[in-house]
């Protein structure tokens, strides 16, 4: 028995907006990150504790996870767009009417990436409401 495969498809223009949509929320997620490294390095200076310093210790690892984790994305979320670029540029006819290939495991990769920043953030958030 032979699986089929149907390649779903876009248009240009929304896959493009999508794009912009994410560059833009990563932008926004990376400077989170700061400000929750700031957070955490307030609590560390402050309290010396085994068990919270275990806890920075923690927070500070998941930010370089998640900061490499928006790095892949982005750079995956720019390489899909020069790719629409160049199909643009094949035929210019009509863009705004262009279909190519989707993404659902580029879209499937951020709406995981959104749900894990959401995580860290409640989990900062209660760490910090217990600490300060």
């Amino acid at each position: 028995m032979y699986k089929v495969i149907i390649m779903e498809t876009k248009k240009v223009y929304a896959l493009h907006e999508e794009h912009k949509e994410w560059l833009s929320k990563i932008s926004f997620y990376r400077d989170e990150l700061k400000v929750m490294q700031t957070r955490i390095s307030e609590i560390a200076s402050k309290n010396t504790s085994k068990e919270v310093l275990s806890q920075v210790e923690h927070f500070q690892n998941q930010f370089i996870v998640q900061k490499n984790n928006m790095d892949e994305l982005a750079h995956s979320i720019n390489e899909h767009e020069n790719y629409l670029i160049k199909k643009a540029k094949e035929d210019s006819t009509a863009i705004d009417h262009k279909s190519v290939n989707d993404h659902p495991k580029m879209r499937d990769s951020f709406e995981s990436f959104e749900k894990v920043i959401t995580e860290l953030r409640k989990e900062l958030n209660n760490f910090l409401s217990k600490t300060m």
